[in-house]
Parts: C-alpha cells; structure tokens; sequence
C-alpha cells in the first residue's frame, strides 16, 4: 500500500531551456503533450489575499526578460532617485511623492558606485553612470534651492 503512494508522490521533469547542450536552438513548434498533474492542495486562502502588497501591486513577470546589467542597474536606481524626487509618480499610489533624503540617499549611491567603478567600465556604461549622476545631482540641488526659498 505505501509503495503504491510511493509511486503516485513522482514528479516529471521538463526542459524547457531554448537551447541544447551543444548550444543548438531547440525545436519550439514540436506540440506538446500535456503533463498530467495531480489535484492542487486545497486553497486556504485566496493568492491576491495572501500575497504581500508589494507582489500584487507589481506587474507580472515576464520569463523572457531581459537579464540585469550594469547600465539596467544604474537606470533602476536612477528612476528609484526620479520618484524620490518627485518627478514620476509612484507606481503603487499614483501620486508624486517627494522625499528628498531618500533621493540624496540614492544619489550617493550611484556616486559611491562611479567612485568603486572608475576605470573599469566600457565607455557606454561610463557615459550613462556620468550623465545620469549629473542630471539627479543637478535636480536634486533644483529642489533643495527651491525648498529653501519657500522657508524664508
């Protein structure tokens, strides 16, 4: 009886990797026979109820993604330093939300990533670090002049 349940517990392993091992593209239009699955475990709760916030507020995954890069990496946190400036809207509340020590935060960050990075990067990625620096330093003194004359 147990060797019987043993059996059924068995999983079936499918590559889906797009290339072989000798790096030859594989043959995608080949139809597929369904696998056959075993009954899902009762749902306890629902998966939007039971996800954290910051999973069912962020758009779906895409598999074939691009994969993450230096200049990616260098734009993602120039565009976390453009919402903390005010400059796009958050993506979670739709409103402009200001917070300028989280932009200055971010901002040194990319400036200690420049300083860790010197010399080392092809010239693409030292242009866009550069310029990028540059623009979120010059917006960023844009607000705090601005900030400050409101006070007087």
């Amino acid at each position: 009886m147990d060797e019987d349940r043993e059996g059924q517990r068995g999983f079936t392993v499918k590559d889906r990797r797009r290339f072989s091992e000798t790096g030859d593209v594989r043959d995608s239009d080949a139809p597929q026979a369904p696998e056959p699955s075993a009954p899902p475990p009762p749902a306890q709760a629902t998966p939007e109820s039971s996800a954290p916030e910051s999973e069912r507020l962020a758009p779906p995954r895409d598999e074939a993604a691009e994969p993450v890069n230096f200049s990616t990496f260098v734009l993602g946190l120039s565009t976390q330093a453009l919402l903390h400036l005010g400059e796009i809207p958050n993506p979670a509340t739709r409103t402009v939300e200001t917070d300028l020590d989280a932009a200055r935060q971010v901002i040194d960050i990319l400036g200690m990533l420049a300083e860790k990075t010197r010399n080392n990067l092809e010239p693409g990625e030292q242009s866009l670090l550069e310029s990028a620096l540059y623009d979120l330093r010059m917006r960023y003194v844009e607000l705090r002049r601005a900030g400050a004359k409101g006070k007087r």
